[in-house]
Formats: structure tokens, sequence, C-alpha cells
């Protein structure tokens, strides 16, 4: 056989399959077509044929259900639920679909918006799926307790010599632990509004260290609490808006040296108490496979006034909530400085293994007075971390209990301060590892 005749072969094949493809499509052969890779299970045929038949301006209730059911049974959950919407638009009487919206929804990790959506169901699809408008949706606990894996090192370190401290007056406190207890409750307003609190109790204990003349040294408490309080509309299909507040109450020890009315050197405890606050809004939406979100910060921490911007992703590249990444950076501007700088960059995100979800965050950064989950969690302690790593695995005991384990390091950085004339001249800095684990439960109902 020649390689002319084979080239001509070839050609010909080539020419066929351009026409094939190029073929106009009608209303009957697409039904028909489609509907026989339905029943015959070939999703990913069924997919591919579906979007060359909308190219040619062919879509109706069915080739978008069909769609949508071809995603499903591969598991692409947010893939599907895109076209269970788009006929869910056309068509709301089919309970049937109804059912396939909510779990592409909840599978794809979209829980607040298919309980939203779910308010327009029939009642008999409502009590099947559980559905309630309002009331009690989760009551949990966490505690744990974090400590510094280094503090019977800088306890002894001898900060006099190292800060040329002379005859002025030198302090640090120590890290030493903190355990703490944290309360949740949630509850739906209604269908489209959820309303968050949260209660945590901070035990704070620190070794006081003060050098003016002689060395000594004190323990301290701190007790701090934080109440957080924290409602999340979902508005339209899948935009969430969701403003929080973080009130933090404190009082603590403060260990110092002072003159007496004979000018002799003299150290004391006293109290002293702290009021802090920080007001957050997050807008997040979805798009098929990924989540792009913004939020802001703003608020009052250790008697310095600043604002933060974060923005991030959240990349679902199996198209459901089995796997997850979210790419994060955050921004922010104090009293007394007009720019907004770069502030700290995140990674996180999660897998499902069985029974078991795991997720992970890695952040790095200049970290002080740092705002985080949507202002949950808010470093207002004295001191700065670089890195941050943690890690937390979740597993479920029935329908309604889950567990949750966590462990968290990070690299922190604190100063002695030194103050002469009782005026801050120079400081010092010391670091260390803080080690935190937790525990929790949650019902959900």
């Amino acid at each position: 056989m020649s390689k002319r005749f084979i080239v001509s072969i070839l050609f010909l094949i080539v020419l066929l399959t351009s026409a094939k493809a190029q073929e106009k499509l009608n209303f009957a052969e697409v039904d028909k077509h489609s509907y026989q890779l339905f029943l015959d299970g070939k999703w990913p045929e069924l997919i591919m044929y579906s979007a060359a038949a909308r190219k040619q301006g062919i879509d109706f209730f069915y080739l978008k259900v069909r769609t949508g059911i071809a995603f499903y049974n591969q598991k692409k959950y947010r893939n599907s639920s895109h076209w269970f919407l788009k006929a869910w638009e056309t068509d709301q009487s089919f309970e049937w679909l109804q059912e396939y919206v909510y779990y592409s929804l909840v599978y794809g990790g979209q829980k607040l918006e298919a309980v939203k959506i779910a308010g327009n169901f029939s009642e008999n699809m409502k009590k099947k799926i559980g559905w309630k408008e309002s009331g009690m949706t989760r009551i949990a606990y966490e505690g744990g307790l974090s400590f510094n894996s280094d503090f019977n090192q800088l306890k002894t370190r001898d900060y006099k010599t190292l800060s040329n401290l002379g005859s002025d007056y030198g302090e640090a406190y120590i890290l030493k632990n903190y355990g703490f207890h944290s309360v949740d409750l949630s509850h739906r307003l209604a269908s489209n509004l959820t309303l968050n609190h949260s209660l945590t109790y901070i035990g704070v204990n620190r070794e006081a260290l003060v050098d003016w003349g002689d060395h000594t040294s004190s323990e301290i408490k701190i007790n701090q609490f934080n109440y957080y309080i924290n409602p999340v509309w979902i508005i339209g299909k899948t935009f969430n808006l969701s403003p929080s507040l973080n009130v933090i109450l404190g009082s603590g020890d403060v260990y110092a040296g002072r003159l007496t009315t004979n000018s002799e050197k003299a150290f004391s405890l006293s109290t002293a108490t702290y009021r802090d606050a920080v007001f957050s809004t997050s807008i997040w939406f979805g798009i098929t496979n990924f989540s792009p979100g913004v939020e802001i910060n703003a608020g009052r921490i250790n008697d310095s006034e600043f604002a933060q911007v974060s923005a991030w992703v959240t990349l679902y590249p199996l198209s459901n909530a089995n796997l997850y990444f979210t790419p994060k950076v955050y921004f922010k501007t104090e009293s007394g400085i007009n720019s907004v700088g770069w502030n700290a960059l995140g990674l996180s995100g999660g897998a499902q293994l069985g029974q078991f979800h795991f997720y992970g965050q890695y952040l790095f950064g200049n970290m002080e007075n740092f705002v985080e989950a949507g202002g949950y969690l808010v470093s207002n302690f004295h001191g700065k971390t670089n890195r941050k790593i943690m890690g937390s695995v979740y597993f479920p005991l029935g329908k309604k209990y889950q567990f949750v384990l966590r462990y968290v390091n990070q690299d922190m950085t604190e100063q002695y301060q030194v103050y002469s004339s009782a005026v801050k001249s120079r400081s010092l800095d010391y670091n260390y590892s803080k080690h935190t684990i937790t525990g929790g439960i949650s019902w959900n109902f």
C-alpha cells in the first residue's frame, strides 16, 4: 500500500469527522440521543454531547436535568447543582428535582444555600429532608491548652546583660501556658438567615521578670472573656453576607517596681482591665468549582486602632466538598500609618477520607493584633507570630455528633522592655514556640 493512498485515507477520515462535528443537530435528535445516553449511564459522553448541543443553541428542561444527573453520579456535586438550579428555574413542581437540588448543594459544601432553597419545596419533601425554617441548629464545646515549650530557658536568660540594662528599668512577661473553654451556639431565624454565637474564656499564666537594681519575678494571671456574634445571610442563590462582632473583656495582674515615699525601690502586684473589640464583614459567593470572597476587619486592640482587609478564593478541584484549597492574602493599616501594607499570606484546605475530615492551615507574615476566620479568632495578647501551622481532624459519632481534635504550632516573638526615666527607650526580642492542643464535640440538630 502506497504512502499516497494512506495519506488520502487519513485525509478522508479527518474530513468526515469534521463534517460530522459540524452536522446541524435538532431538538428531536438531541432529546432522543441524550435520553439514550442517560439510560445507558454513559455520564461523560452525556456531558460532552449536551455541551455540543448547547453550542448549537439547543437546550431544554430535561437536557439540563440529565446533565445535572450525569455530574451528580460522578460525585461532581457543584457542577450538578449548577444545572439542577437552571432546571429548577424552569419548573419547580417535581419533588425528585427538589431532592437533587438539595443534596447536590449539601454535598457540594453549600448547606446554607440548600436550606434556603428548600423553603420553596413541597411539604412532603421538607418532611423527607428534615427541613425546618427556624430553630436550633448546632451546639458545640471546645477546650484546650496552649504552652510555651521554651519557658524554662527564657525564664533564666540574662536579659540585663543582653540589653546592656545598667541602671535602667527592664521587664518581660514570659508566657507559660493558657487554657481556654469555648461554647458555640447556632440557630436559624429564617430560611436564609442563621445566627451564630460563641462565648470563650481564656486563663493565661505568665511569669513577670523585673530587673531594677535587683532581679525579681512573680507569677501573674490574666482572665479574658470573648463574646462573638455572627449573622449569615444568603442573598439570591449563592451570595453570602456575614457581619460579626467580637467583644473582648479582660483583667490581669501587673507586676512592677515603684518608689516608696522614702525613695526606696519596691515591687508589687496590681490589677489592670482592658476592653478590645473587632467588627468584621465578609462576603463570598459560589461559581461552580470556586468561591471567591473578601473580608474587612476594623477594631481596637491593645489601645491601637487598625483595619485589616483579606481576600481569598476556595477551589474545589473534584467539584465537591471532599477536597478544597483556599489561598488567602491579608493587608493591614494601623493608626498613625496612612498606607495599607501586606500583612500575611495563608493556605488552608481540607479532605474527606471515609468518615474522617482533615483540615489544615499554614500562615506566614507579620501577624500582630491579627484577625482571622471571620473575626472569630483574634490575636490580642502582646507579641506577634510570623508562622502558624494548624491541623484538625473531624470524625462523627452517629448522625448528630461530631468530635474534633486540633494541634497548632506558632513561632512567637515578644519583647523585654527597657525604660529610662520611666520612658521606653529600647527593647530586646526573644523568641519561642507555642503549642496548642484542643478537642471538642458538637451536636448538630
